[in-house]
């Protein structure tokens, strides 16, 4: 037994000889050596190349779709379209679920429920990092005049009869009302205490008119609306929107803050309605 297995062992390390030779001349052209474990290890390297590339080129290219329940070029895309139109079918039913709960609210005298959509869901308001620069107070102060809420001044503006209270506006915020309007001390808004980095929405649509910075009240936005009326958003964090934007009652427009070196007492937002250059008490069309 002994000498078998012996045997089988030498016969693994015994070398052989594999030889080309010309069929004609008998010529030895190629020739090689190896032992039958080498021979072995030869041949499982080569399986393993094998698998390997063949793997590769099923897994990326096109070759892949001829893979049993592998789907091809075409119906990927279909599934990547049904994909977006089941998106956009469930936004559609939840706004139309929306639309039929403030109608029910409407109708059964409850207040409706504030619409959401409108505001710019890509961005993220959590992580918005505010900076103020130096140059700021040396390069920005400036005074706002009365002119800039009078909408009479403004050439080929058509004007509308119509009533304001059946205008409804878009509460900006929702908070807690700490200063009212008073014009004895020329305070001719309302400021809205609501939570950090809340986002200010339109109150009605409209076209930004200004965007910009003062001394006072720090970072303003002011939006035109129809029938003479413009609305007034101050102290704000950072601005979303530019001089010249068209904007939508609900869509953000920026974020509450306490900018200003003057008028201000921790973040909160000032929020005026003027109409035909004079102002009007928010708190009188808008419950915040």
């Amino acid at each position: 037994m002994g000498k078998t297995d012996s045997s089988k062992r030498r016969n693994w390390r015994d070398k052989y000889r594999f030889s080309v030779y010309n069929d004609k001349t008998f010529e030895e052209v190629w020739y090689v050596r190896m032992t039958r474990y080498n021979g072995f290890l030869l041949l499982s390297l080569i399986m393993v190349i094998i698998i390997s590339a063949t793997v590769s080129v099923m897994s990326f290219t096109n070759l892949r779709e001829f893979i049993p329940g592998y789907p091809d070029s075409e119906t990927l895309q279909h599934i990547r379209m049904n994909v977006t139109r089941l998106d956009s079918l469930e936004r559609e039913l939840d706004l139309r679920d929306q639309y039929f709960r403030n109608i029910n609210a409407i109708v059964s005298g409850r207040e409706p429920i504030d619409r959401v959509a409108g505001q710019d869901t890509s961005r993220n308001y959590e992580n918005i990092t505010f900076s103020r620069s130096e140059e700021d107070s040396l390069l920005r102060i400036q005074v706002e005049q009365e002119e800039q809420y009078n909408l009479t001044l403004l050439t080929g503006y058509r004007r509308e009869n119509v009533s304001l209270s059946n205008i409804h506006f878009y509460p900006p915020v929702k908070g807690m009302v700490t200063g009212g309007y008073d014009l004895r001390t020329k305070h001719f808004g309302t400021d809205i205490v609501s939570t950090p980095k809340s986002v200010v929405s339109a109150t009605l649509d409209g076209t930004v008119i200004f965007t910009g910075w003062t001394m006072e009240t720090g970072y303003v936005i002011q939006i035109q609306h129809t029938n003479d009326l413009i609305s007034v958003y101050k102290h704000n964090a950072t601005l979303l929107k530019e001089h010249g934007d068209v904007v939508v009652a609900g869509e953000g427009i920026s974020v509450i803050g306490d900018s200003g070196e003057m008028y201000t007492s921790g973040p909160h937002l000032h929020f005026e309605i003027w109409y035909r250059g004079e102002p009007l008490n928010p708190q009188d069309y808008i419950l915040f």
